[in-house]
C-alpha cells in the first residue's frame, strides 16, 4: 500500500494530498491548527460576511493547469483588486499610475512629467523607481524621490522592520510607476476568488476516500530524524513513502543552527454599521498610522452591499517564537542559513520541503498550488521508474 504522510493543509500540502490521493496513496494530513486551509482559512461571521481570518488573500494567476486544478473544487466570480493609498489627505491608486500623478501634482507639473514619461517609457509601460531616481531632468528625479518616499519608503519600514535599503536590490526593482491609468492591482488573466469562501474549497479537496486529516496535531511530536541511517522516523517507525513538510525548516530542526528570522501580523477587526467603509476593498497607509492597510471584506466577495461591513487593520511586527511567521525576510544572511538547513535534511530522499515557510520564500497562491503539482509528478514519476 502506498503511504504519504503530508505535514499542513495549506495550498501546498492540500493540493499534494489530493493530488497523490487521487494516484491510490494513502494520505495523512497532520495539521497543527483546528482548521484546514492554513492562513487561507475564511469563515461566515453572524450576517454571513465572509471574513479572512489571517488576511486578505485575493487569487490571480496566468497558470492554466493551477485554474483547471483548482476548479475542480470551487466555482469562481470574477474580482479585479484595486489598492488606494492615503498619501498627502487623498487617497490615490497603488501602484502609482497617472491618475494617482494628476492626483497630487498640480496640473502643469503633473502634465510636464506626464509627457516625459509618455515620451521614454511609453503608454501602458511601467518604469522602475529606481531608474526614475537616475533621470537626467531634475524635475522627474524629484518626483520618483517624491514617490519613493510616499508610497514606499515609509510602507516598508513599517512591512519589514528594516528601510528598503537593508532588503535585497531586488525588491526595490521592482517598484514601478505605471504609465498608464490601469488601476487594477493585479493584471493577471485570471482573477477570481472562490465563490463561497477558501474554507469550501479546501473542504471539497481534501475530501477523498484515502486523505485522513489530523486536526490540533503536532509533526513535531512524531517526526524525527535518524542521522546515522538516513532514515525518517515516524512514531519512532521508519517511513518509505514520501513525507511532505510545508512548515517551518529551523522549528522542525530545533532551532540548532538559529532561528531564521520572519516577520508577523496582528489583526483588529470592527464592525460598522454601514454598507461601506471605504471605496476599495485595501486601503493602504504608508505615511501615517501604525497600521499599514485597513481591508473591508464585504468588497472581496459576491455578495451585494448588505446593512454592516467589517473591516480589518494589519499591523507588521518582528515575529517571535508562538507567532504565526508570516514573511520570510529574504536577505542573504537569513538565504544561507535557510540552505544550511536544508542540507542537514538532504540526505533524506523521501522528506520534501514545501512552500512558502519550508522554502523561506514569499509564494503566491497560485505559485504554490503549481509547485505542490510538479511535486507531485516528481513523486509519481519516481515511483513508477
Amino acid at each position: 500500500m502506498k503511504q504519504a504522510i503530508i505535514i499542513g493543509s495549506g495550498f501546498s500540502g492540500a493540493v499534494c494530498a489530493r493530488t497523490l490521493a487521487e494516484q491510490g496513496y494513502q494520505i495523512q494530513v497532520i495539521e497543527r491548527r483546528n482548521h484546514i486551509g492554513g492562513n487561507m482559512y475564511d469563515y461566515p461571521d453572524s450576517e454571513g460576511i465572509i471574513i479572512q481570518q489571517y488576511g486578505p488573500h485575493i487569487f490571480h494567476t496566468n497558470m492554466e493547469r493551477v485554474i483547471t486544478f483548482l476548479s475542480k473544487f470551487t466555482s469562481w466570480f470574477s474580482y479585479e483588486h484595486r489598492v488606494l493609498g492615503q498619501i498627502d489627505g487623498q487617497l490615490v491608486p497603488i501602484p502609482f499610475n497617472l491618475r494617482s500623478l494628476e492626483l497630487l501634482y498640480p496640473e502643469k507639473e503633473a502634465s510636464y512629467i506626464k509627457d516625459i514619461l509618455v515620451q521614454e517609457v511609453g503608454m501602458g509601460k511601467k518604469v522602475p523607481i529606481l531608474e526614475l531616481k537616475k533621470h537626467r531632468d531634475s524635475q522627474i528625479r524629484a518626483f520618483a524621490d517624491y514617490v519613493y518616499e510616499k508610497v514606499f519608503y515609509h510602507y516598508t519600514v513599517k512591512q519589514w522592520g528594516m528601510t528598503p535599503e537593508q532588503l535585497s536590490p531586488s525588491v526595490m526593482n521592482r517598484v514601478p510607476v505605471y504609465v498608464s491609468y490601469e488601476d487594477r492591482y493585479f493584471l493577471d488573466q485570471f482573477q477570481m476568488m472562490p465563490v463561497d469562501g477558501f474554507t469550501p474549497l479546501f473542504t471539497s479537496m481534501l475530501a477523498h476516500p484515502n486523505i485522513q486529516i489530523s486536526l490540533e496535531c503536532d509533526a513535531k511530536e512524531y517526526l524525527s530524524f535518524d542521522y546515522q541511517h538516513h532514515k525518517v522516523l515516524w512514531n519512532g517507525k521508519e517511513i518509505n513513502g514520501p513525507i511532505i513538510y510545508t512548515g517551518a525548516i529551523d522549528e522542525l530542526m530545533d532551532y540548532q543552527l538559529g532561528k531564521l528570522p520572519y516577520r508577523t501580523l496582528r489583526f483588529e477587526l470592527e464592525n460598522h454599521p454601514l454598507s461601506s467603509f471605504q471605496p476599495v476593498a485595501v486601503v493602504n497607509y504608508p505615511n501615517t498610522e501604525e497600521y499599514t492597510r485597513i481591508s473591508e471584506f464585504t468588497k472581496f466577495t459576491s455578495e451585494k452591499l448588505l446593512n454592516s461591513t467589517v473591516t480589518m487593520k494589519e499591523y507588521p511586527s518582528s515575529w517571535k517564537t508562538g507567532d504565526i511567521p508570516y514573511y520570510p525576510i529574504e536577505i542573504e544572511p537569513n538565504l544561507q542559513l535557510h540552505k544550511s538547513y536544508l542540507a542537514l535534511l538532504e540526505p533524506f530522499q523521501n522528506f520534501y520541503p514545501l512552500g512558502r515557510l519550508a522554502a523561506y520564500k514569499y509564494i503566491n497562491m497560485d505559485a504554490a498550488v503549481l509547485f505542490a503539482l510538479q511535486l507531485c509528478d516528481q513523486i509519481i514519476k519516481q515511483a513508477q521508474d
